[in-house]
Formats: structure tokens, sequence, C-alpha cells
């Protein structure tokens, strides 16, 4: 799967397809799977992973027997593809590849979408209740834009993959709002001047209903640590509520049992992950501009003598706009996630020389944990970051 097929993960935009022609033909030769139960659709810059398993949860706390299809995974392919928060058997992935390997391998099939197909198949033959799908890429071209879900949800709109997407958060609106469907409610969770005007006039033209998010004023608890939750929290709760008008039987207790459930009901990883105590050890998944703004702001928070950070990108990320963000104060170990697409240290280091963040090079990720614990008091806080493979190595220490 990994080596024969393109994969966005390994090798960057080559990977994208700018149609729906082969996951329409897949589905087909499947059966249309997707066609036989409910979802619900989740796109977004920012926070579409944490508030897709926020949903899980709750439907889950009310009995449902929910699929949740997420990407990239951070150790195990399986990630991706689970059920009431248990990932997908080997033997069924074993299977679906045998079974349609020259199908996959013929029609040339991304890795994205043969996983979708994957996805869609497992959810169809356990005959699951509802599906939280969420968008791997932009919206409109993404694989996963074959559904006609009962809900859509757009988390927020941040400039990432401006080479794909566009250079303006109107342009990436235009692509997110690709989800919205003909009289399919919408969630859109955050208000910002220069997106929601774009998602008022698409939901218009398809008579579909739009719910702002940001209206509500509660303070919701969740076990996801991190102040920057609230928004996805806010986000899932009115998420949740739609779908209480709309027929499904979920209660105030769902609801809140299932967003202090995340981690233990699904399974997520990498969203401000404490690894350690002392130091205190955070992991982040954050990886652009908008993402990264609410992990600083959240390390300002945190008391500490040192700040060391264990900082990693890959090659195709606009530093200019990401290293400005960080502490000057820090130690940093700069180092390479290990993956095709991961930026070399050496350049991550020269870069950020620039922007007065100083630290030294490491070969991987690995390494530079481990120099940082080793180096780090009790009473000082490593975080590691920078991307989700970052994360991803240090999780298989």
């Amino acid at each position: 799967m990994f080596q024969q097929l393109p994969m966005y993960q390994r090798i960057g935009t080559d990977a994208f397809k700018k149609d729906l022609y082969n996951i329409i033909s897949l589905s087909e030769s499947l059966g249309n799977p997707h066609r036989t139960f409910k979802t619900i659709h989740v796109a977004g810059t920012n926070g579409k992973g944490s508030t897709s398993h926020m949903l899980a949860s709750i439907l889950q706390e009310a009995g449902y027997k929910v699929g949740l299809y997420t990407s990239p995974h951070l150790i195990d392919f399986r990630e991706r593809i689970k059920i009431n928060g248990v990932e997908i058997p080997e033997n069924e992935v074993i299977t679906f590849i045998n079974s349609n390997k020259n199908y996959l391998e013929q029609h040339n099939l991304s890795f994205f979408e043969m996983t979708v197909g994957m996805a869609f198949n497992y959810f169809s033959k356990e005959k699951v209740d509802i599906a939280i799908i969420e968008v791997g890429l932009g919206g409109r071209l993404d694989s996963t834009n074959i559904i006609n879900p009962v809900l859509s949800v757009i988390t927020n709109i941040g400039l990432d993959h401006t080479n794909i997407l566009g250079d303006t958060l109107e342009e990436i609106a235009i692509e997110k709002a690709g989800i919205i469907k003909p009289k399919t409610p919408v969630v859109v969770g955050e208000y910002q001047k220069e997106t929601y005007p774009v998602f008022q006039k698409v939901a218009e033209k398809h008579s579909a209903e739009i719910i702002l998010a940001s209206k509500i004023t509660l303070q919701l608890k969740t076990d996801l640590k991190g102040d920057y939750q609230q928004n996805n929290t806010r986000t899932a709760y009115v998420a949740a509520r739609v779908l209480l008008l709309k027929g499904f039987k979920i209660s105030s207790e769902n609801i809140e049992r299932g967003l202090n459930s995340v981690i233990k009901n699904t399974g997520l990883q990498g969203r401000w992950q404490q690894l350690h105590e002392k130091p205190k050890v955070v992991c982040d998944t954050a990886h652009n501009k908008e993402g990264l703004t609410y992990v600083t702001a959240q390390l300002r928070k945190e008391t500490y003598t040192q700040l060391h950070i264990v900082l990693g990108f890959v090659s195709d990320k606009k530093l200019d706009d990401v290293l400005p963000i960080f502490p000057k104060d820090a130690i940093y170990y700069f180092c390479k996630p290990n993956i095709p697409r991961g930026l070399d240290e050496k350049i991550l280091l020269q870069e950020a020389s620039q922007f007065h963040l100083n630290g030294k090079i490491y070969s991987s990720v690995k390494e530079a944990y481990k120099v940082a614990i080793n180096n780090a008091n009790e009473d000082d806080l490593i975080f590691i970051g920078g991307s989700t493979f970052v994360v991803a190595d240090v999780l298989t220490l």
C-alpha cells in the first residue's frame, strides 16, 4: 500500500488528484457502500480531527454504532478507520487489498482514494449507524466528497496547503464550502469576516441552513487539554444539537459524557498530549500558522524555568509564516521527521536562526527528544511539534 501507490503523506502534492473520477469509479466497483449508512462530513484547516473525534464520542455515548474516518495516522495505518474507537482489524485491510489489488493498480488510485474506499466498504460491511468522515484536504475535490451527509461541519479556515487550495482565505473557503450539500444543514465553527460570507452564499444557493457555533457562549469541558479546544468543543456541541433536531436521540448527558471521554472512546492522540511529568513533556500535531498560534499561546500560559522545543517540519512548509510565532527564549532541538517529505534539519537551523531561534541539529526526532529530556531539569517544560510526523516519531519511543 505504502510503496506502490501515490501517498500525500510521503510525496506531497504530486499524490493529490484534482477530480473525483477515481473514487466514484472505485465506489461503483464496490457497490457504492457509502450510500448504505448515514454520515457527517467535517472539513476545516484546524480542529477538524478533534471535532470529528468529539462527535464520534458523543454519538457513542448515545448508543450508536459509530464509524470514524480521519487522516493522517500517527503510528498505525489502522488509526484512520475505526468503529466505536476500535481500529479496523489487520485481516480486513489485507482482505480489501487482496480482493481489489488488480483494480487499484490498473486504475492508478492514490493512497488516499484507496483508503477512503476501504473505510466506506468496512463501515457498510459492519452496518454502522453513522460515520464521521473527516475531509483529507480541502473539500470540494476531496475523495470523501462523494457522500451525502445528514450534516456538514466546517471548523475554520487558515492559510494551509496554499499551493493546492489557493492563496487567500476566500479561495480556501470556496474549496471547503464544497462539502455543503442541498438542503443539508452546515455548522460553521468560527466567524471570520473573509470566509463566513462565502459559506453563507453557498449555503443559500443550496437551500442549506447555516449555523454559527461561535455564537454559543457556553464554557464546555472536555478531556482534550489545551484552551484552543474550546472552539472545537462548541462546534461539536452545536453539531450534536442539530443532530438532535434531525431525530437523533442524544441527551445532554450524552453530550457531556462524550466531550469528557474523547480519548477513552476514540483513542485520539497528539492534541496537547502530556508524555512525561518531571520534566513536563507535551506534544501537539499543530502544523500551520493558525494552529501553531494557538499552541504557542498555550505555551505562554505554562509555568516553567526553561522551555525546550523539539521542532521539525515537512519540506513544503512556509517557514517565514510559522517560525516567527515561536518564542525566542527557548532552547531548540531542530530535527527531521522520518518521512521523505521531512525538512532537512540543517536547513531548518539556518532558517530558524534568522528569527533568533537558537539551538542545535539532530538527525532524528528521537535523538533530539532524548537529548532534550537529558538536558531538562524537573521544573522545565519540553514541547514537541511543528509537524504531525514529528509527534508520530516521538510517540513510537
